[in-house]
């Protein structure tokens, strides 16, 4: 150890001070980060203005199912609703603080939508959320996405972790997840609320970098 006004010349601390002065706060705003990318059967892109029928029609259609588990598909939303949640996920992008997908078939059909989530620049760390369309379900398209994306996280904004979150009781969308490669992290108790206000356990399902190929 130095004292006060002593140099420091430990070399296990002169490591740790190196290893810290390298370590550079990151600017997601200056991240080249692909807009865009394609699966066997899907193109996969950030959303873009005139995005809003598109993404009103599937939503609508899918309300019911997506009402037990998203807080915000409580009812089919108004074109302009749409048109306003658009622009957000655009917004969003732009400041890097979350990123949208929606994801269109061969025929440009959208079919679904995902995102990354409670982004951690600095590790980098990341949240992926999915939701698919009702009339879709059944063809492996939303699993097909959310590999497409864990891939994507890790070579192209080079993540160190992956997470997916569901409730307990979310068998479908905990399917998805192990369909996808990802094991069970941790169990959150009482983590939860769905949005009928029933309190649930929350499954913390987790891909590292050397497993993610």
């Amino acid at each position: 150890m130095s004292l006060v006004g002593k140099p420091v010349s430990s070399p296990v601390i002169c490591q740790w001070v190196k290893l810290f002065e390298e370590v550079k706060p990151v600017n997601p705003l200056l991240l080249d980060i692909p807009a865009q990318f394609e699966t066997e059967r899907l193109t996969i892109r950030a959303p873009r203005v005139g995005d809003e029928v598109a993404f009103n029609r599937a939503v609508s259609e899918s309300i019911e199912e997506l009402r037990v588990w998203l807080p915000w598909g409580q009812q089919a939303p108004s074109l302009d609703e749409s048109k306003a949640e658009i622009a957000r996920y655009i917004t969003e992008w732009t400041v890097r603080s979350d990123l949208r997908w929606l994801h269109f078939d061969r025929e440009g059909e959208l079919v679904g939508g995902s995102g990354l989530h409670r982004i951690d620049w600095q590790v980098p760390r990341f949240e992926i959320g999915y939701w698919q369309r009702i009339s879709y379900c059944g063809r492996g398209l939303v699993t097909e996405a959310v590999r497409g994306l864990t891939a994507f996280v890790f070579e192209e904004l080079k993540a160190q972790r992956a997470e997916i979150r569901c409730a307990v009781g979310n068998t479908q969308s905990a399917a998805v997840a192990r369909r996808a490669g990802y094991e069970v992290e941790a169990t959150l108790r009482n983590w939860m609320r769905r949005p009928d206000g029933l309190l649930c356990d929350t499954l913390v399902f987790v891909r590292l970098p050397d497993v993610s190929r």
